[in-house]
């Protein structure tokens, strides 16, 4: 079958030999793949993430030397079942499915981003038929090959545990930023700030729902703090708190302590606003944590593939909170896959372009310059 192959990050379209399912896999025809921003990445430092996570166990991250078919948002339709499958859909059935992919000589494989898992910029890719579900009717394939991204995006909200009351800010306005931004609206968030340089990325983050879009070359996202809620000095903190305490105190027999506690469990004490990092570059991390409101919390979504820094001295006494996301849950996937189904979820704004296999490493160029994509969908079969 016709592939694209990434190596020394080039990326050629070879002819590749065909591999049947085997017990527990599906064989799936792709309609479309999507181009995954760390696709972009992993293209040209894949080792060095293949080095931080051999340290944890999984020895078969693509390198630069490995010929690797790529691709791992993708939707297709079932060809053929391997041995003992359950056979749950019929041959032709649009499916999609979580990108692991379970061998009996390799083990579980991560496919797309390892040689031993070829992945969807091809005319066929095998899937575990556990990790697969049914494509609604009437959703159509450009629609469904975002639920792989929309389900990263899920899972950093939920990580995030972002309140409807909250100020979620999102940092990088690319592909993830923007499904990031189209989840927060979704859970029912009420203000979504969106900061990015891109004039054209920062429109599409308004057609995604946010509330506020800053460009941060002349406004900067947190400048809308000085006055709310969110508290931006150690200082200040600190007078809450004993204004706070004064005035507990003075009433007779009261448990003030207990009070304090029962404020914190009712989400009444001082709280920071939401932070999704979604640029994956060096400095971000610091960025934000000198630069946003006290106790803010922030969730990590962009994948840097070098390393990093930041203060932790200036975290501690702002007490910023630091999560950091990857992937999703199947039930997660399973609850993208609906809403974007039931159109809670609107996608229209994510696909801006379309080319074949042949296409594919011009589309990783065009996706360098924000201003020309968001996301472009991979069709093999033109």
């Amino acid at each position: 079958m016709r592939a694209v192959v990434c190596h020394r990050a080039e990326l050629t379209v070879e002819d590749v030999p065909d591999r049947g399912p085997e017990r527990g896999q599906v064989l799936v025809e792709v309609e479309r793949c999507g181009i995954c921003g760390s696709d972009l990445h992993a293209r040209t430092s894949c080792d060095e993430t293949a080095a931080d996570v051999a340290e944890l166990g999984y020895d078969d991250f693509m390198r630069s030397d490995q010929r690797v078919v790529m691709g791992h948002e993708f939707v297709g339709t079932v060809l053929d079942y391997g041995p003992g499958s359950r056979r749950p859909w019929p041959v032709g059935a649009r499916v999609v499915s979580l990108p692991v992919l379970a061998t009996a000589s390799d083990g579980v494989q991560l496919t797309g981003l390892s040689e031993k898992a070829p992945g969807g910029y091809a005319e066929r890719v095998l899937v575990t038929e556990a990790m697969t579900m049914p494509v609604p009717d009437g959703l159509d394939a450009d629609a469904a090959a975002l639920t792989e991204p929309l389900a990263v995006a899920l899972h950093a909200v939920r990580k995030g545990e972002v309140g409807a009351r909250d100020t979620a800010v999102v940092i990088g306005c690319g592909p993830i930023g923007l499904a990031v931004i189209a989840m927060l609206k979704a859970s029912g968030v009420r203000h979504v700030v969106a900061s990015d340089y891109s004039p054209g990325r920062r429109a599409l983050a308004e057609r995604c729902g946010a509330d506020v879009v800053v460009d941060p070359a002349t406004e900067s996202p947190w400048s809308g703090f000085a006055e709310s809620r969110y508290l931006t000095d150690p200082a200040a903190l600190m007078e809450t708190g004993l204004e706070a305490l004064e005035k507990l105190r003075r009433v007779p027999l009261l448990p003030w302590w207990h009070v304090i506690r029962a404020a914190e469990k009712a989400g009444a004490s001082p709280r920071g606003p939401v932070v999704f990092e979604c640029v994956g570059m060096p400095g971000v991390i610091e960025h934000i944590i000198s630069s946003t409101p006290l106790l803010s919390r922030v969730v990590v979504v962009g994948v840097c593939m070098g390393a990093d820094s930041f203060r932790p001295s200036i975290a501690i006494n702002k007490e910023i909170e630091l999560r950091f996301a990857f992937a999703y849950d199947p039930s997660e996937f399973h609850q993208t896959l609906r809403w974007i189904a039931s159109g809670k979820v609107d996608v229209s704004p994510f696909v801006t372009g379309t080319v074949g296999l042949d296409g594919v490493a011009g589309a990783f160029a065009d996706l360098a310059d924000p201003e020309r994509h968001a996301k472009i969908l991979v069709d093999p079969r033109v």
